[in-house]
């Protein structure tokens, strides 16, 4: 197993990508009419996932915040499968379609609950190190 480095290197982060990209290519062809209300909220929270990655990866330093930030990801991968449903019931999706989508976003999910399991092998400090240095401030006396 490679040793990540970014959170851009994460399995789950690109997956997440994969589903944000088709969301968003197939929301092009949803009606005018749920351009503030489903293709919005899909386009959101699909796009939400990957930034809480980004921003657990920010805070895996404490296991808390990164668990906390896994969770938000998560959260929003469900919401998202919810809105594919929504488009499936809505005929703007067929029934195949939603079915790959829901498929993807269940992964993520898994994938989340993972990491989330795992979070201690993420937060490890012996993996963030920074060399000895001396902290001072200069003062004006």
């Amino acid at each position: 197993m490679a040793y990540v480095q970014r959170f851009q290197d994460l399995i789950v982060y690109q997956k997440a990508r994969i589903l944000w990209r088709e969301i968003f290519e197939i929301t092009k062809a949803f009606p005018r009419n749920e351009s503030f209300s489903l293709t919005d909220q899909i386009r959101r929270s699909s796009r939400s996932v990957g930034a809480q990655i980004a921003e657990a990866w920010g805070k895996r330093r404490y296991q808390k915040h990164f668990l906390s930030k896994l969770t938000d990801a998560d959260n929003e991968a469900l919401e998202t499968q919810h809105w594919i449903e929504v488009a499936k019931d809505s005929g703007y999706i067929s029934e195949e379609k939603a079915q790959e989508l829901l498929l993807q976003a269940e992964e993520v999910g898994r994938l989340l609950g993972g990491m989330m399991n795992k979070s201690a092998m993420f937060c490890n400090p012996s993996k963030i190190s920074e060399t000895q240095a001396e902290y001072f401030v200069n003062s004006r006396e």
